[in-house]
């Protein structure tokens, strides 16, 4: 296969707290572990919306408590989670909201723990109907240790190891895939599983004169978690060309789950296995439980695999 690697993910598919748990790893003391930031400063908000500060828990578990004071007469206080990859761009985390708040169930601490994977998190509350009191804070617990840096390079390696024997792209990364040509049939199946769409196709004449098709000359079609195709639309047909020697057609491609929480558990249970055997054999391969051992991450992710040949 002939694709290059442009952006790799952002994220991992488990974090350092879930290895750590896996590894029954808990030598930090407590005090060091758990942190607090305020999302919402505390205060009697009117009718609008207010959006807190983002609160960064890369390697955390995060616990969200929505502190709700007395809230107006008939007022509302309604919160939910935004989350983000680059703390720019922050969309509702699919996970839920906190249950409205109401003269009912007021003056009392709202939980709420976040489990998905993006690195930011912010609190965003309406108060509707009549002035509320309410703060919001986002606890952070981390598990960390002072082998951190070994640990979060172990997973990004299990990961690695996963990807190459699943052939997939586990989480959003953008690949450049090369063509020698234009296929005779109607569509190009590109490889790496779960597109999620084509950024662009260029191809190169034997002159080096690059051109860009038309992104209404072809349509991609995601196709799940497996190997989506770019499809040729009724009445079109792909260019003809001389070809440059080396790598004349290039797709841009950006593939892979959206988040860690939506690969399949079997995948990162894997990944954790094999981030643990890497930890606990930091040289050679200790022969018997090593063994066994593989074989079970082998067999986590067998149906997985895609085994189209590219």
């Amino acid at each position: 296969m002939k694709a290059t690697l442009i952006t790799p993910p952002t994220i991992e598919p488990i974090t350092l707290s879930e290895l750590l748990l896996h590894l029954r790893h808990d030598s930090i003391e407590m005090s060091d572990a758990i942190g607090t930031a305020q999302s919402i400063a505390p205060g009697a908000y009117d009718i609008g919306e207010y959006t807190g500060a983002a609160v960064d828990i890369f390697g955390k578990s995060a616990i969200v408590n929505l502190n709700a004071g007395a809230v107006g007469i008939g007022g509302k206080i309604n919160c939910k989670l935004q989350d983000s990859d680059d703390n720019e761009t922050f969309t509702d985390w699919s996970g839920g909201a906190f249950g409205e708040v109401t003269a009912i169930n007021d003056d009392r601490i709202h939980e709420l723990e976040y489990t998905g994977g993006k690195q930011y998190v912010r609190v965003v509350a309406a108060v509707t109907v009549a002035a509320c009191k309410l703060s919001a804070d986002i606890i952070t617990v981390s598990l960390s240790t002072a082998e951190n840096d070994l640990l979060n390079s172990l997973i990004a390696t299990a990961r690695g190891y996963v990807e190459d024997a699943t052939r997939r792209a586990l989480l959003t990364q953008t690949w450049d895939y090369f063509l020698d040509e234009f296929p005779s049939g109607y569509y190009i199946t590109v490889p790496l599983g779960n597109l999620q769409s084509v950024t662009h196709i260029k191809y190169k004449d034997v002159t080096g004169t690059e051109t860009t098709l038309d992104a209404d000359d072809y349509t991609v079609e995601s196709c799940g978690d497996q190997c989506g195709p770019i499809v040729l639309p009724y009445n079109k047909a792909w260019p003809r060309f001389a070809p440059y020697p080396s790598n004349p057609i290039a797709i841009r491609i950006v593939c892979g789950w959206t988040a860690a929480n939506l690969i399949p558990s079997m995948i990162r249970t894997a990944i954790k296995m094999y981030a643990a055997k890497l930890y606990a054999n930091r040289g050679e391969d200790v022969i018997g439980a090593s063994v066994t051992q593989d074989r079970t991450v082998d067999a986590l992710i067998r149906n997985y695999r895609l085994w189209r040949e590219f």
